[in-house]
This record gives C-alpha cells, structure tokens and sequence, in this order.
C-alpha cells in the first residue's frame, strides 16, 4: 500500500487496519509473541469511557490503547474484556499530519509503546524494538 491511494482523501479505517496488521507482523517474533492472538481494533476515536477512565481534555490526545489482561494474568484472574489493541485513527492522523514520519511508522510505534508499557517494558527496551 502506497501512498498514491491516498492523495485526495484521508486513509479509512479499513485503511488503517491493513496497515496495523503488517505493522504488527513486522515487529519481531518475541514481542508479538507477548500479544498472543490479541485483536488491533482501529476506531475513530475512543469511546467516551476511555476518554473520562484516562481523563483526557480531548480525544486527540490518545493514538493508541491495549486494553485488557496479558496473557500471564488470562491465565490466572477473571477480567470482564477482552484484551484488544485499539488504534484511534482521527488521532493518529492528525499526528501523522503534524509529523515528518510515514504513516506506517506513526502506526508501528504506537503499537510498540501500547504493547511495551502493557508489558512493563522500559522506553530504552522499546527503543531497541523500534530500531529492529
């Protein structure tokens, strides 16, 4: 998917999700391993729970939530959700638009500083992932 499609218009969700799955497959095998089968779930914006829960000004301030339990604790505890990665699009977009980075770039960070803080990772083991 280049970027000639979307000269013209805004990527879509469908888009975004096309593009968060091969983001997702390139990270390495060991850190999506963490993951499991956990879904991406690419939405405009996040629900107004999401938005009071993290007491945001605005939902712009948010690209990116992994929401749920991790795999260790599936194991052992009841949690009423499923663990998902959200990636919020409008956010994102408008990131991507006041950045000098690829929007395939924008979307695999924030899929490596969802996953790593979920997982307790610091930002110098995050660092590492980004740069593999």
């Amino acid at each position: 998917m280049g970027g000639a499609e979307f000269w013209g218009k805004a990527p879509s969700l469908d888009d975004l999700q096309t593009i968060a799955a091969n983001a997702f497959r390139s990270l390495p095998e060991e850190f999506r391993s963490l993951c499991g089968d956990v879904p991406l779930v690419v939405q405009d914006f996040p629900d107004d729970d999401v938005v009071l829960e993290m007491e945001l000004d605005s939902p712009f301030e948010i690209l990116g939530l992994f929401q749920g339990p991790t795999l260790a604790e599936r194991d052992v505890i009841t949690i009423p959700y499923q663990t998902m990665i959200f990636l919020y699009r409008r956010p994102i977009l408008d990131y991507w638009a006041e950045n000098d980075e690829t929007l395939p770039t924008v979307i695999r960070h924030v899929l490596i500083h969802e996953i790593g803080h979920h997982f307790g990772l610091s930002d110098a083991d995050m660092d590492r992932i980004e740069r593999a």
